[in-house]
């Protein structure tokens, strides 16, 4: 047999392997003087709890209502742009500065500095951060071309 091929076959199985290894839980307790104590092993005699963590911001994109065009035919619209954001989302600086950078104006709403805006988020169902509504159309989660497909279509 090809040794490139046996290598790559137990580089595979070894790799199968170890993904169970790279999940981790978080465990919670309540110590002797009812303080509450997180960690990634469980204590000894003690009662713990597994904590399930939902990350909320989208990694990756969804689109609602678009359709694609060929880059050469796009023009772009002067469609009203908000993002339903946080302070401390990743892809919400990115959309933040890509819209900056490009001139693009744009209404912000930070859905935990105003309740008005979770309001609106909680109503569209929204589940993650950032929602960014160009016109009727909405796009969860944030990447350049995604955001181009929806605003140059």
């Amino acid at each position: 047999m090809n040794s490139k091929i046996v290598l790559r076959a137990l580089v595979t199985l070894l790799c199968l392997l170890c993904s169970g290894l790279a999940s981790a839980e978080i465990y919670k307790w309540v110590d002797d003087k009812g303080r509450v104590h997180f960690g990634d092993a469980p204590r000894k005699n003690q009662a713990v709890e597994t904590i399930q963590l939902e990350v909320n911001t989208y990694e990756s994109v969804s689109y609602d209502d678009v359709e694609f065009a060929e880059p050469s035919v796009r023009k772009p619209l002067n469609q009203k742009i908000t993002m339903y954001s946080t302070s401390w989302c990743g892809y919400c600086t990115k959309a933040r500065q890509y819209f900056t950078s490009n001139n693009i104006p744009f209404t912000e709403y930070d859905i935990e500095k105003n309740p008005s805006a979770r309001r609106a988020y909680d109503a569209m169902g929204a589940k993650g951060v950032p929602v960014i509504l160009v016109g009727k159309k909405r796009m969860n989660g944030f990447s350049q071309q995604g955001f181009e497909n929806i605003y140059n279509p």
